[in-house]
């Protein structure tokens, strides 16, 4: 198995944030500060720690960059299959 080594956590974030593709990163850092600091910058529509490919239907589900072509699964999917419309009808007094 080929494990890739980063000198520090700012070369994991440039180099994850420098693909052409968005894709989801798992990480395993110990240090609940650095998960939440990748969590928060890196440009990744789903991001695992100590763990992967671990979903739920309730949780959104999509893709940054070229990775994706919109959002599945929770709330969001909702709105790729809603057409709203308004209408207003006056009753006879």
């Amino acid at each position: 198995m080929n494990v890739l080594r980063f000198k520090n956590i700012d070369e994991v974030i440039d180099r994850s944030n420098k693909t052409f593709y968005g894709l989801p990163p798992p990480s395993g850092p110990q240090d609940i500060t650095k998960a939440h600091r990748l969590a928060n910058t890196l440009k990744a529509g789903t991001v695992w720690v100590n763990c992967y490919d671990v979903f739920d239907a309730a949780a959104p589900f999509g893709g940054y960059k070229m990775s994706g072509i919109g959002r599945e699964l929770g709330e969001y999917s909702l709105q790729n299959y809603t057409e709203v419309k308004t209408v207003t009808v006056k009753l006879e007094e």
